[in-house]
């Protein structure tokens, strides 16, 4: 009876093997994908506010701005990026390549936009 119970543990941990690379994979093959950030500018207000997005490192990332009034946006990366709008919608196409929190803010008014956690 003995070797059945050591062959059973060993199918299961095969199995279990087989099921962890799967998933792996699977995560892999979502960090192509582009994540899209949708800031609202409108009557002096910013929303987001402060949320954190994780992202993968070189993952494609659209920062996508509506706005009522022309602004900025501070990237807080190495190295630093601003990124100016206008009124309407403006895109801003970005990726992260080291690992980290980076913040998205605006400097006026005064607020952490966005924090991208870079895994």
């Amino acid at each position: 009876m003995q070797p059945l119970r050591i062959v059973g543990a060993a199918l299961a941990g095969i199995m279990l093997l087989g099921t962890a690379s799967a998933c792996g994979s699977d995560e892999k093959a979502g960090s192509d994908e582009k994540v899209v950030v949708e800031i609202s500018v409108e009557d002096g207000q910013i929303t987001p506010k402060g949320d954190r997005v994780e992202v993968s490192a070189g993952q494609p990332i659209d920062l996508v701005v509506t706005a009522d009034a022309a602004g900025s946006l501070h990237m807080h990366s190495d190295p630093e990026q601003e990124f100016a709008y206008d009124v309407g919608t403006q895109t801003f196409a970005i990726s992260i390549d080291r690992p980290g929190v980076i913040e998205v803010e605006s400097h006026d008014p005064p607020q952490i936009i966005v924090q991208l956690e870079v895994r």
